[in-house]
């Protein structure tokens, strides 16, 4: 699949049926209710992304800007299709979400993580390194105290600060 091809755009409530059956095809992801993706392709429309290629839904990423830190974007889920693998397709719709005006004030990003999950430690490895940003992890949510042994635990991972150049400069 080439890369060029495939549209970026902001998403809209039309698509939360089509985010809610991605995600469902992308393990270990956790699935959410269908009215809980609606609110993300609406409420959150702003900094989330939608991969578009040949007019099906490829790509998502869900994220929201955290009401107490207004510099931090907090990165809820990211969703590519097994068919889109491989190509750069999530780094580039990270870049996306934070080139736009909405983000202006973004110097830092966040993410949570279980261990066993190596394809998103890469991806947010990666983007602190094209950052030129520290990242550290932490436990966000403890599968014991917070999960009642229902999900493994969560890792905080948290990139920043970074500067607004290095944003500039992703998959250039």
């Amino acid at each position: 699949m080439d890369i060029n091809k495939i549209t970026l755009k902001v998403p809209n409530a039309g698509l939360g049926s089509l985010v809610h059956k991605l995600i469902s095809e992308c393990p270990p992801l956790d699935t959410n209710s269908m009215y809980c993706n609606l609110l993300q392709t609406h409420h959150f429309a702003a900094t989330s992304v939608a991969a578009i290629h040949q007019s099906q839904l490829i790509g998502f990423i869900s994220g929201y800007i955290i009401p107490q830190r207004p510099d931090t974007l907090f990165i809820w889920q990211v969703a590519v299709s097994p068919k889109a693998r491989g190509i750069g397709l999530a780094s580039r719709m990270l870049s996306d979400i934070l080139q736009r005006p909405e983000c202006i004030h973004i110097n830092n990003l966040e993410t949570s993580i279980t261990a066993s999950n190596t394809g998103s430690w890469k991806l947010f490895e990666r983007l602190a390194r094209d950052l030129n940003a520290p990242l550290d992890k932490s436990i966000l949510f403890d599968r014991f105290h917070h999960l009642n042994d229902e999900h493994d635990t969560e890792h905080l991972v948290h990139i920043g600060p970074f500067e607004k150049e290095h944003i500039a400069a992703l998959n250039s």
